[in-house]
């Protein structure tokens, strides 16, 4: 277990987690033997600090890693190699170390939205007996007191309290998902992984979830990782975004810079993707040449190179590093690319 240092802390923001050169590869294998001829290399070396009561939000086109990165940070699937540090009461523990039982206590800390309200709940159980569960784990064995405090937070997501008895089937996609909002709240955790928890849903909807999302953090003092490909619920919603790409980041920096400044030229092109309302606005959108490289062959050298309209001889060699380009201030804008020094 580390203790808390000063260099765990950043611009007086205490840190919650820090993930040191995490990597998520999954095997592939072939024959009658299983013999193992490759990995899809999921997320590949990510590191990246989280600080309390902060949102910030993983975007990147579908198979970059995002989920697959939200999954392992929370132990959810089994991390190739790196650290994920948590931040427990000034102490920091490698959650990825952890034996079942601790794992168990540290999962009261750490809880998740699933993308799919509809598969997230199972069809079998009412409500009230799949929320039970969370809170017979840790403790909570009365089935009054269970039913009040379920009952309670289901009419805080707007709900009722005939919610309780009810099946999912008999739920909207909004409702379900306000479910799953509850559910993720039961134990009153510190950090929520927000998996697309809002691109199933109708737009309106999707705005008053993120609103009662926001009323959470404000009341509880959250922290979310906020997974989305939506990047206007980025601008709304996120306090910094971490971009990534094949299995890395490549840019991570403050919402209103990253939208003001974006430096990486794969950045440029999300944006640039981003509609408009205003049918008369003529926006230069950058079209990107290419697939997506394969994650179990990721290409040589900086892993956009393939796609980069400004590729040299050095990009298709060297892996760029992640380097802050803002030194001499406290607004820090980290950047992968050989075209920032």
């Amino acid at each position: 277990m580390l203790e808390l240092q000063e260099g765990f802390k950043m611009n007086n923001k205490e840190i919650l987690l820090s993930i040191k050169d995490l990597k998520t590869y999954f095997p592939i294998k072939k024959g009658v033997i299983k013999r193992t001829v490759g990995a899809v290399k999921a997320v590949d070396g990510i590191n990246l600090d989280i600080y309390k009561g902060e949102t910030i939000a993983l975007v990147g086109e579908s198979g970059c890693g995002k989920t697959t990165l939200g999954k392992a940070i929370l132990n959810l699937v089994k991390s190739t190699n790196g650290e994920v540090l948590y931040n427990f009461d000034g102490k920091f523990q490698d959650i990825l170390k952890l034996n079942q039982e601790e794992m168990k206590m540290a999962r009261s800390k750490m809880q998740i939205i699933f993308q799919d309200p509809y598969s997230s709940l199972n069809p079998a159980f009412t409500i009230f007996g799949s929320l039970r569960e969370s809170l017979s784990t840790y403790g909570i064995k009365s089935k009054q007191t269970q039913r009040k405090i379920i009952s309670d937070l289901l009419c805080e997501v707007n709900l009722s309290e005939e919610a309780l008895n009810r099946y999912p089937n008999e739920f909207s996609g909004g409702q379900r998902q306000r479910i799953g909002i509850a559910r993720a709240l039961l134990i009153n955790p510190e950090l929520i992984v927000c998996d697309e928890a809002v691109s199933a849903l109708d737009v309106s909807i999707q705005a008053q979830v993120l609103k009662l999302l926001e009323k959470f953090k404000q009341e509880r003092n959250l922290t979310y990782l906020f997974i989305t490909h939506n990047l206007s619920v980025v601008e709304y919603f996120s306090d910094r975004v971490a971009v990534m790409y094949l299995g890395r980041i490549v840019e991570l920096c403050k919402t209103e810079e990253l939208f003001s400044n974006p430096l990486h030229p794969y950045t440029k092109a999300l944006l640039s993707a981003i509609p408009v309302a205003d049918i008369d606005y003529k926006k230069n959108q950058i079209i990107l040449k290419g697939d997506v490289p394969s994650p179990v062959n990721p290409p040589s050298g900086c892993p956009f190179h393939t796609r980069c309209q400004y590729v040299t001889e050095q990009c298709k060699k060297v892996v760029p590093k992640l380097i802050n380009i803002n030194k001499d201030n406290d607004e820090q804008h980290w950047v992968s690319c050989h075209l920032y020094k």
